[in-house]
């Protein structure tokens, strides 16, 4: 990121607009099933004692129920909350009509998950050329269609796009033009920067730094003495000033497939069954025509213990094969010995530019 006031103004003619969906994998659920609208939905993983909240909708949130929350939590705060199933194909196919929509307003899109992305509409010649009447028009396409709503937020850059998409959540949208941009900012959290979690929070807030207008007050040279490369970043980001682009062509990095169990796997037997099965699962979806041209660099088995705790074990590999996770799982049990929740299996793809030796 260019650490320049100068380029504040660069790229600023630009029309970003991101779009994030409405507990995306609840309301697909409830679309199914309108009955249950007004009532706390949550979408989760296994069972109602043992799983994990992967959404849920603005209903069960006003309990306190949050995404990644154990599921008996979720129970004890909203006893009438009702628990779904995880249908990741369903949301997958879901997420490939918004995709269709996206398409008929501009080529350069950006996804980031299965319900969320940004779509450069700069160039853009619907709506003549407005980003809000176009963000209004897909947010509408959406629930006609898919009877499910989105959010977005419409700004010149990816950061405060997406800052704006949360502004009018549920189903609304919000627009920050340049000239609102200084103002905007003055006021706005340092939370609310992407990269400042709870360290960085803290570590700002002792020096008196609470909003991005007391940020501003601090030298790029002591942002950068206190808070490294980030320093950098956070002298952009107080500002408003966002150059990246939007990546219409981002490949995926990893895949991966995880099962978060009803009971705790106790032994090293009932691990190794599920791991197949999991393997199953990994191949299934490593079959799929976007990952068939993808060279994998290494693979990896993902552990949460019964005590929360997360351990990842990677080794070099070119194919995934069944004996390589294994061994990394074995590993995992003889690191430590409790109780598995969870387990997940992955590989990391090479992105790197292949060498063409049809040229030679």
């Amino acid at each position: 990121m260019i650490s320049s006031p100068i380029l504040g103004n660069y790229k600023d003619n630009r029309k970003i607009i991101h779009i994030d969906m409405d507990s995306f994998y609840a309301s697909v659920e409830i679309a199914e099933k309108p009955n249950l609208k007004s009532k706390p939905v949550a979408v989760a993983g296994s069972s109602e004692t043992r799983g994990v909240v992967t959404t849920c909708n603005y209903e069960a949130r006003k309990f306190g129920v949050r995404s990644a929350m154990p599921s008996i939590t979720a129970k004890k705060l909203c006893p009438d909350i009702i628990f779904i199933p995880v249908h990741m194909d369903k949301y997958r196919n879901i997420s490939k009509e918004i995709h269709k929509i996206f398409k008929c307003y501009t080529k350069v899109i950006e996804p980031i998950s299965l319900d969320e992305a940004y779509l450069d509409v700069t160039y853009s010649k619907y709506c003549n050329g407005d980003p809000s009447k176009m963000a209004m028009q897909i947010r509408n396409k959406i629930h006609n269609d898919l009877r499910i709503t989105a959010s977005a937020g419409i700004a010149p850059n990816k950061f405060l796009s997406k800052i704006a998409s949360e502004w009018n959540k549920p189903n609304g949208q919000f627009c920050i033009t340049n000239s609102m941009i200084n103002k905007f900012m003055m006021k706005l959290p340092i939370r609310k920067i992407v990269g400042v979690g709870e360290k960085t929070e803290k570590k700002l807030h002792m020096i008196g730094v609470k909003t991005c207008g007391d940020l501003q007050n601090i030298s790029l040279l002591d942002l950068k003495a206190n808070f490294g490369k980030f320093g950098s970043a956070l002298y952009d980001l107080c500002r408003g000033i966002d150059i990246r682009d939007v990546i219409s062509d981002r490949e995926s990095k990893s895949l991966s497939v995880e099962d978060t169990y009803s009971a705790d796997l106790k032994s090293s037997k009932e691990c190794e069954i599920q791991l197949f099965i999991l393997h199953q699962k990994l191949k299934q979806r490593l079959s799929e025509e976007k990952f068939l041209s993808k060279k994998i660099k290494s693979c990896f088995v993902k552990v949460k213990y019964n005590d929360f705790k997360i351990s990842s074990h990677q080794t070099t590999c070119v194919l995934p094969e069944i004996e390589i996770y294994l061994k990394l799982l074995r590993k995992a049990i003889c690191k430590k010995s409790r109780p598995i929740r969870l387990l997940g299996v992955g590989v990391i793809f090479d992105n790197r530019p292949q060498l063409d030796l049809n040229i030679y």
